[in-house]
């Protein structure tokens, strides 16, 4: 019934619109509304089977690993409400599309049917306003001292700037097969320079396949390179699948048919693989990944032209942390312990490793992570649930899980060490200055430890070396091809075994050795197999994988990724390709050229570029030609730079995307105001040795815990490594920090940080009394009121600019006399307050 009602309301609507507008509007409404309701119960019905599914399926005695990949990147909290409201506005535009054609045998957009008034109701209905529109920043507490935990407000004049739930950057134009929505490669035979493309399959078969034996190990660095890698990147990265299993516009369960239909993106197997199955009916599920409200078709940008399909990102663009704390706010108060008045995070109340903490349990009712039993066939083994951590990938691996535990610790050591400095802090103050300190230490073990080994040299002199202070005119979010592409080259690092080392750094007897596919989802590992002593052990004293164009991808990850059972493995390679044409992200050459790089047209140039004939022959033998490789494959088959474990594209990628995460930050730890000179020169002196014997019972480590052990770099006593020194905040009560100038620069740096303002005021007070009159003077005062306690300003320039923009604003509201006069004696004493 509601069908029929909407196509005869939709016939009148459509044969009236334009000769009678205000009919079109009265009618429109009703059928949109009727239109609405049905694409919500379509969604939510949707979804409801689908999560009850997943959860059954990972509450098996056999999980498959496709289905602890979807469970894992399926969005939560307000992520999937986000994707949900993205998902109606989609639905509703869907099915008046589609029974526009129906009726009217034409195709219409959505803004031929409905006024734009209409289309602005279902942006709210639907939630989708609420996902762009820009929150208010006067309510929050504390906005120039400490982060909110999905970094909404960073930038004051643009407030979701970096924030959590907000669509990926774009370097470059996306290339979408119909230049809307549709995976590079949608439809199987259509060419790209003159060219099919070839299964991702295929190449991952041919270029990334390589044997556990012949792999080479990094002379420089050790396995704990490659895995803060992966920490950092869950930091800064998440994208959601979409959460339907099920198309919605056919009904197609995209775990049991090979058909490309939305949100189903399968890779297919070529003919003769070594492992799996050919032909119509084999595959390996992927889902796309979840859209932004108002992308794609759901042809809503305020206007009638379809916008490009963007993806979401649930994380933060800003290097705070978020893996251990959380994005959400929801999630950062489940992670707290809020019994206590210490500023603890939650731990473990069951177990306990040596006496120290471990991670709480997740909430979540999965057998995901009980693989006990079936990995050491023991079928009375015990089993534990999962971990929870401020990223859902906590326990990926062990080795992972371990760097999850150790900076757990570090934050509630940080916070007890700050009760005793100030004992009448309460249990907000003290969080959030050891989450604040432990952001710090993040950023300096990136840009001063970790970078420079990634990016090479000259990457880091030309992009990334002395700060150059805060710019809220630098977008700090995330780019699309960084978190698709560029930094996935870590893959290419992983060692197939994750080593145990006791004591005296020897493969632990005991506890020995585990192979990588056996030690995903296994925190178990963790409780009954010594604890994460000898995960941090083998990290820090065994060496990464040197990614060579020889020795790509190891088997655990191409060939075994998430197998616990003899089931459908999935491959890492395949599915980063794969997950690169769902973005439509630009192929390898247009990069090169965004890079300034030579963009290769034969196989020759493409050999010159990789300095391999052989590789480029063979990546010719499937692309055809330089322009078609994807852009991950593209990238880690270039020779590293200088200095460096990646080749010249990416290293410029990865540059850029840094060099932005920095600039763009307002809270950015040096930045001048948020913490003081003394604290600043105490963070300096951070160290990831001294983090790792604080929070476990290691008692030797290296000096640099990212390089192997050498002469220069021996095992030294924890006790020669000093801590960092937290006398700088120490507070007097009720005074404030207890340095000289410290408070001055606390309460006046975080506002304004410039010294030169007053004679620049002062002249343009008087330019304005000469030329403008008495409301130019009174809008001059008043705009330096508003600078002063509601903008940061960091520098001359964005002081000029701020400080002329809001005058000018208040000018034209004065002489409009749309806003009440302010009395001049209060402006005069807040100015002279600030002096």
């Amino acid at each position: 019934m509601n069908q029929l009602v909407c196509v005869l309301m939709l016939g009148i609507c459509v044969m009236q619109a334009n000769s009678n507008p205000s009919i079109s509007e009265g009618l429109g409404r009703p059928y949109l509304m009727e239109c609405f309701e049905e694409a919500k119960t379509l969604v939510d019905d949707a979804y409801k089977y689908s999560r009850d599914e997943s959860l059954s399926r990972v509450r098996r005695e056999v999980v498959s690993p496709a289905d602890i990949l979807r469970l894992m990147k399926q969005p939560r909290g307000d992520s999937r409400s986000a994707v949900r409201s993205a998902d109606y506005m989609a639905q509703t535009l869907r099915l008046l599309h589609d029974r526009v054609h129906r009726v009217h045998k034409r195709s219409l957009n959505a803004t031929d049917l409905l006024p734009r008034e209409d289309l602005e109701v279902l942006s709210k209905i639907s939630g989708c306003a609420a996902r762009v529109s820009d929150p208010s920043c006067r309510t929050i507490q504390n906005l120039d001292k400490y982060r909110t935990a999905t970094s909404v407000c960073n930038n004051l004049m643009s407030p979701r700037l970096g924030a959590s739930n907000t669509p990926f950057k774009r370097w470059l134009p996306a290339q979408y097969d119909d230049d809307v929505a549709l995976p590079i490669g949608w439809e199987r035979n259509r060419r790209f320079n003159n060219f099919v493309l070839p299964l991702v399959r295929d190449v991952s078969n041919r270029i990334l396949a390589s044997k556990d034996e012949g792999l080479v190990s990094d002379s420089e660095y050790t396995h704990i390179l490659t895995l803060f890698g992966q920490w950092i990147d869950h930091d800064l990265t998440f994208t959601p699948f979409s959460p339907s299993l099920r198309s919605f516009s056919n009904g197609l369960n995209c775990d049991e048919s090979c058909e490309r239909s939305e949100p189903c993106f399968p890779i297919q197997i070529p003919p003769g693989d070594p492992r799996l199955p050919s032909g119509p009916d084999s595959c390996i599920p992927v889902f796309r990944s979840a859209p932004v409200c108002g992308t794609g078709y759901s042809e809503y940008n305020f206007g009638s032209v379809a916008n490009k399909r963007e993806q979401i990102n649930t994380l933060t663009a800003f290097l705070d942390l978020g893996q251990v704390y959380g994005s959400e706010e929801k999630l950062a108060m489940d992670l707290r312990n809020l019994t206590s008045d210490a500023g603890l995070l939650r731990v473990n109340d069951k177990y306990k490793d040596n006496g120290r903490e471990l991670l709480p349990f997740s909430p979540l009712h999965a057998n995901m992570c009980a693989t006990r039993r079936r990995v050491t066939n023991d079928s009375n083994a015990q089993e534990v649930p999962c971990f929870l951590g401020g990223d859902v990938r906590v326990d990926e691996n062990i080795a992972l899980t371990s760097l999850h535990t150790m900076f757990l610790r570090e934050h509630n050591r940080l916070a007890r060490e700050l009760k005793k400095l100030n004992p009448w802090w309460d249990s907000e103050t003290l969080y959030q200055e050891a989450r604040k300190i432990m952001g710090a230490y993040n950023q300096v073990f990136i840009f001063r430890d970790y970078l420079p080994h990634i990016v090479g040299d000259e990457a880091m002199s030309m992009k990334l070396g002395r700060y150059p202070g805060y710019d809220p005119n630098v977008d700090p979010r995330i780019a699309n091809v960084f978190s698709t592409a560029a930094y996935r080259f870590a893959h290419l690092a992983i060692q197939p075994m994750l080593t145990r080392l006791d004591e005296n750094y020897q493969e632990n007897a005991s506890n020995p050795n585990v192979p990588l596919f056996k030690a995903f989802f296994s925190p178990w590992r963790v409780i009954f197999e010594g604890g994460i002593d000898p995960l941090i052990r083998g990290l820090v004293g065994n060496p990464a994988k040197l990614g060579t164009q020889e020795n790509m991808l190891v088997d655990a990850v191409r060939e075994r990724l998430f197998q616990f059972v003899e089931h459908l493995a999935l491959d890492l390679g395949s599915l980063n390709m794969q997950r690169g044409r769902d973005h439509a992200i630009p192929r390898y050459n247009a990069w090169r050229k965004f890079c300034g790089l030579s963009q290769p047209s034969n196989q020759a140039e493409l050999a010159e570029v990789l300095n391999n004939t052989g590789l480029a022959t063979r990546l010719l033998q499937l692309y055809r030609t330089p322009s078609n490789i994807d852009v991950w494959m593209g990238g880690v088959a270039e020779p590293f730079v200088r200095g460096g474990r990646v080749g010249p594209l990416f290293s410029c990628l990865i540059a850029n995307q840094f060099k932005n995460i920095r600039q763009g930050d307002r809270l950015w730890y040096e930045n001048m105001g948020v913490f003081t000179p003394n604290q600043k020169k105490a963070l300096s002196t951070a160290n990831l040795a001294r983090i790792i014997c604080d929070n476990t019972g290691i008692s030797r480590v290296p000096k640099d815990p990212f390089r192997l052990v050498n002469a220069e770099n021996s095992l030294v006593h924890c006790s020669s490594i000093p801590r960092v020194r937290l006398s700088p905040w120490r507070e007097r009560p009720r005074e404030g920090p207890d340095e000289a100038g410290a408070g001055k620069e606390q309460q006046c740096g975080q506002r304004l940080n410039f010294t030169l303002e007053k004679p620049i005021a002062c002249t343009f007070y008087l330019i304005l009394i000469v030329f403008a009159g008495t409301n130019a003077i009174l809008a001059a005062i008043a705009a330096e009121v508003i600078i002063m306690n509601v903008f940061f300003v960091s520098s001359f320039g964005q002081y000029i600019h701020t400080y002329i923009f809001i005058t000018y604003e208040l000018i034209h509201m004065f002489n409009s006399h749309t806003c009440p006069q302010i009395l001049p004696t209060f402006l005069f004493n807040k100015l002279i307050c600030k002096y």
